[in-house]
C-alpha cells in the first residue's frame, strides 16, 4: 500500500535536523498564524524551525499571542564559504583579516614553517536548512525575492508544500493541498489530527483559531464550510481563547490604523460594473497618522469587511522611498495575481502586492485601477487572455 502524503510529510519532518517555514506575499493572519502553530507543533517533535516571511514581521495585530517567536524578512547566510588549510604541514597560530571595499583578506599566521597554494583549498559549506514548509503559496513565484534570490537553496532542499487554494501548482516534492479546507489554519489542523499526535493544547489551538477566524471575517464568509464550524468547535473545546481572539482581531485598532482608515475612506471609489473598491493613501498620509506600512492589513481588512459588495479591493500608496505600490485583494470568485498579471504580482490568489518604481499616484490610480477594472470584467465573463 503506497505511503499517504500526510504520513509520507511526518516521517520527512522527523528526519530534519533544520527545517524552516517560509511564508509568501500576502500571506495575512491566516498564514502567520499558521506558520507559529506549526513552530509550536515541531517544538514538540524537538525540532527548532525558524521562520521567514516575504512580508517580514508579523502583523501588530497577533502580538496577544503568547509566544517569543521571531519572524525574518529574508534567509540571511544560506550557507558557509570554507576555507580549509593543511595543518599536517604546518600549526596555526594566529588568523586575521582586513576589510576593504569589495576585497577581504584573510592572514593565517603558522606557528612554523609555512603554508603554500597546495596546503589550501576552499568549499562551499552545506545549507544551513534543510527541509523547506512552505504555507500558503500557490508557486515558488509567490515567494518574490525569497526564492528568485535563493533558487538554488529551493531546488536543492526538499519542500513540503501546504496550502488550501485550488490554484495550488503543486511545486513541492511533497504537497499537503486540501482545497475543501477554508484556510492554511484548517489545512493544518487537518495534518495534525492525521498525525493522531496530541499536539493541539490551549495556545496551539489559539493559534489556529485565529488563523481560520481572520480567513473567514470571523465565519461571516461565504466559503464556511460545516466542517470548518466544527473544527472551530473542537480547538475551542481544547482550550483555543476565542474572546481574545475576537478583541484582537476584529474589536481592536491602534490609532495609527484608525487614522489611515479615515484617509482611505475620505478617497474611497467604486466601480459597479466590475465590483472593484479602491482608495490611495500618500507619503504624508502614513507621517500624518504616525503609521508604517505594517498597518496596512488592518485597513484592507476594514475594506473588506465594510464592503462586502466588493468582489476586488485595492489600495495604492507611497512606500518610504516614494514608490508607488499597491495591494490587491480579490474574493473567491477571482485571482488577485491574475488581475494584476501586467505589473509583476508576487503573492497569493486571495492577497497580491505590485510595485511600479517611476510612477506616481494619480497615474498608478489610472494605469492600474483602469487595467483591472477591465480585467476583473473579463473574468467574470471568462474571458482573460
Amino acid at each position: 500500500m503506497p505511503i499517504q502524503i500526510h504520513q509520507q510529510i511526518f516521517e520527512t519532518i522527523n528526519r530534519a535536523t533544520r527545517p524552516i517555514i517560509v511564508l509568501p506575499h500576502g500571506a495575512g493572519i491566516d498564514g502567520y498564524s499558521s506558520a507559529f502553530a506549526l513552530a509550536k507543533v515541531l517544538e514538540k517533535l524537538e525540532k527548532r524551525a525558524e521562520i521567514v516571511a516575504a512580508d517580514g514581521p508579523r502583523p501588530h495585530t497577533l502580538r496577544f499571542l503568547k509566544d517569543d517567536m521571531r519572524v525574518r524578512g529574508s534567509f540571511g547566510s544560506l550557507r558557509k564559504f570554507v576555507v580549509n588549510v593543511n595543518t599536517e604541514t604546518a600549526l596555526l597560530e594566529e588568523l586575521s583579516y582586513s576589510a576593504e571595499p569589495n576585497k577581504l583578506s584573510i592572514f593565517l599566521t603558522p606557528k612554523n614553517g609555512f603554508w603554500t597554494e597546495k596546503d589550501v583549498s576552499f568549499q562551499t559549506g552545506d545549507y544551513r536548512f534543510d527541509l523547506i514548509i512552505a504555507l500558503g503559496a500557490p508557486s515558488f513565484d509567490a515567494f518574490g525575492a525569497l526564492f528568485s534570490s535563493n533558487t538554488d537553496f529551493w531546488y536543492a532542499t526538499p519542500v513540503v508544500n501546504i496550502d488550501h487554494a485550488v490554484g495550488n501548482e503543486h511545486f513541492g516534492q511533497m504537497n499537503a493541498v486540501d482545497i475543501t479546507a477554508t484556510s492554511v489554519a484548517e489545512s493544518l489542523f487537518g495534518l495534525f489530527e492525521k498525525w493522531n499526535v496530541a499536539f493541539t493544547d490551549e495556545e496551539i489551538s489559539t493559534i489556529l483559531l485565529a488563523g481560520m477566524m481572520a480567513k473567514t471575517q470571523s465565519f461571516k464568509t461565504g466559503v464556511v464550510t460545516p466542517r470548518a464550524l466544527q473544527i472551530a468547535g473542537t480547538l475551542v473545546a481544547r482550550g483555543a481563547r476565542r474572546a481574545d481572539i475576537v478583541n484582537h482581531l476584529f474589536r481592536t485598532r491602534s490609532v495609527q490604523t484608525l487614522r489611515l482608515w479615515g484617509r482611505v475612506l475620505a478617497r474611497l471609489k467604486f466601480d459597479p460594473s466590475s465590483k472593484v473598491v479602491w482608495s490611495m493613501l500618500s507619503a504624508a498620509d502614513f507621517i500624518h497618522a504616525g503609521a508604517g506600512e505594517d498597518e496596512l492589513p488592518d485597513v484592507i481588512d476594514e475594506l473588506i469587511s465594510h464592503a462586502p459588495e466588493a468582489d476586488v479591493m485595492v489600495l495604492l500608496y507611497e512606500n518610504k522611498e516614494r514608490h508607488v505600490c499597491g495591494i490587491i485583494s480579490a474574493g473567491r470568485a477571482m485571482d488577485s495575481v491574475e488581475l494584476a498579471l501586467p505589473f509583476k504580482p508576487v503573492g497569493t490568489r486571495q492577497t497580491a502586492k505590485i510595485c511600479l518604481t517611476d510612477s506616481s499616484l494619480a497615474k498608478a490610480e489610472e494605469e492600474i485601477v483602469n487595467r483591472i477594472i477591465e480585467r476583473a470584467k473579463k473574468l467574470r465573463a471568462g474571458a482573460v487572455s
